[in-house]
């Protein structure tokens, strides 16, 4: 048994096919993946990295297993899951993955290839673990992966607090042992038990509360889509592949970009900070449906006219627009009067966090400070924006209501 020191769960013991996992070139790669991307370049100490959630997340999944009363073969698979369920990531996590996505057709969570190969696979079938089971678990597949991938998994009870944590933002604070304790299992749903509507809520709020404030802060969003163009440019100049690039760590990358000629303006902006600012900065009641529907090229080509008429080179405009509004842990299930409800149907919290959540969307695009106001201008025309007032940009005080506090 190994015994690891942890900042969020103090000591997590572990043991069995999940000791023998630690170590692997595989599991260790997550040391070097940093678990919020460019969310350090706002929260300074947010530099914490997949390794560490990995061990939060399968200390969480045995906690579950002991109050489920799972045992044997079947433990030791969901254990299994928990500890590789990040082994997919790219470098900065979740920041170029859309880009990865769109050239392999494979998210984080489609590790069956990875599961099946070198130390990984030996080791799971040493221990008589089927590697294409372990991949469906953490997919979410079935009644147990639901503990591991799902609307109640032990992976958002650990990031939320983990990521509050380490950022300084109190919001992500959850009571994870109550959650852990009234879980259940009816008609293989993963449920919480009566009585706990305001347990699920708390969850939803949580994960509310962290959204505009660390996930989607306008900082990280800049920086975001300034890296996953630059990575997009990468693929295009150099003989690396995408494939290649999802399986590089955070350092693999930021090596990549220095040392291409393409890239390497980027990567200097990214060292010394200096980032792009926003040209507008827009919400979503004034953007016309068309635009949401978008594609990647469609936007390129945008982004293209707008930087020719602006007179300013095409890599310096980015689009961005993000998916509308959802909240998935509004579907958690519940236990109301001895049946299973929806939590969003249950609770009145949903429909007003919802209402806030659209109302915290906006659709950006970024340059250089000192071409913001012409750009926006321009691509206020060009995406035939509604926006009252005129253009949201950076170079006008007092318009639109984020943290500006922390760029």
């Amino acid at each position: 048994m190994a015994t690891i020191k942890d900042s969020v769960h103090d000591h997590i013991e572990i043991s069995g096919v999940a000791e023998a996992l630690l170590d692997t070139p595989t599991v260790q790669r997550l040391r070097h993946i940093s678990q919020l991307g460019t969310v350090q370049l706002v929260y300074p100490s947010a530099n914490h990295t997949r390794f560490e959630h990995s061990l939060g997340v399968y200390h969480l999944a045995d906690r579950a297993l002991a109050e489920l009363g799972i045992e044997g073969r079947e433990a030791e698979r969901i254990r299994a899951a928990a500890l590789l369920h990040d082994v997919g990531h790219g470098p900065f996590s979740h920041n170029i993955e859309e880009l990865t996505y769109r050239k392999t057709g494979k998210y984080h969570d489609d590790v069956e290839e990875l599961l099946a190969s070198g130390d990984v696979g030996e080791i799971l079938r040493e221990h008589d673990l089927d590697p294409t089971h372990i991949a469906g678990l953490v997919a979410g597949d079935g009644q147990f992966g639901q503990l591991v991938s799902g609307e109640l998994d032990v992976d958002r009870m650990d990031y939320l607090v983990r990521d509050a944590h380490h950022t300084g933002v109190p919001y992500g604070t959850i009571d994870a042992e109550r959650l852990l304790r009234e879980l259940t299992f009816v008609d293989n749903e993963l449920v919480l038990t009566e009585g706990n509507v305001q347990t699920a809520e708390s969850l939803l709020l949580a994960r509310a509360l962290m959204n505009p404030t660390v996930y989607m802060h306008p900082v990280a969003r800049i920086s975001k889509a300034m890296l996953r163009r630059a990575s997009e440019r990468l693929l295009a100049t150099t003989d690396i592949d995408a494939h290649e690039l999802r399986r590089m760590d955070d350092h693999d990358l930021l090596v990549a970009l220095r040392t291409t000629q393409a890239t390497e303006a980027f990567a200097e902006r990214y060292d010394e900070r200096r980032l792009f600012k926003r040209a507008i900065w827009t919400e979503l009641q004034h953007v016309p449906d068309d635009l949401l529907d978008l594609d990647h090229d469609e936007l390129r080509e945008l982004e293209a006219t707008i930087a020719d008429r602006a007179d300013v080179p095409e890599t310096n405009v980015i689009i961005e627009i993000p998916d509308e509004p959802s909240m998935r842990e509004s579907s958690t299930r519940v236990v109301v009067n001895g049946e299973i409800r929806n939590l969003g149907a249950q609770s009145p919290l949903v429909n007003a966090l919802r209402t806030a959540q659209r109302g915290q969307w906006r659709l950006g695009v970024y340059t250089t400070p000192s071409a913001a106001e012409r750009v926006g201008r321009l691509a206020a025309a060009e995406l035939g924006l509604d926006i009252p007032g005129g253009l949201v940009t950076e170079s006008r005080q007092g318009i639109h209501a984020t943290l500006d506090e922390f760029e």
